[in-house]
């Protein structure tokens, strides 16, 4: 059983050309700065038409592998923690299957000791 990230936001008015050019950008340094090549990273959805109000949304298979989980989780929710703030008046949600991801203004999408160093080392480091 796989387990996965999945993220989405929604507003009355579409995406501008600027906010476009801004998810592109942060979906293109994600990508390049990715730690594996074999590895699902974050993929954004085609626009469904029937939703004309969810301006963006995607999702993430997690990696069965404990020393990879971390390191893909924290790299994902970076790049939609940026999405976030690139997007203003949108409202989010963002959660690993029926879990929700909460949100801070300073720290973005992470779960409470996710970016503890001596966890990251216990779980094969980042």
């Amino acid at each position: 059983m796989s387990v996965s990230l999945y993220c989405c936001a929604s507003r009355a008015t579409p995406l501008t050309d600027a906010e476009t050019a801004a998810v592109e950008r942060v979906v293109a340094a994600h990508m390049a700065s990715f730690p594996y090549e074999d590895q699902e990273s974050l993929c954004l959805y085609d626009r469904d038409d029937s939703r004309p109000e969810e301006i963006i949304a995607g999702s993430t298979k997690l990696p069965f592998d404990p020393g990879r989980v971390l390191p893909v989780l924290d790299h994902v929710l970076g790049a939609v923690s940026q999405l976030r703030r690139a997007l203003p008046g949108a409202e989010w949600h963002v959660h690993m299957d029926d879990l929700d991801v909460p949100w801070d203004e300073t720290e973005g999408y992470a779960f409470p000791g996710m970016r503890d160093a001596d966890l990251a080392a216990e779980m094969g480091g980042f």
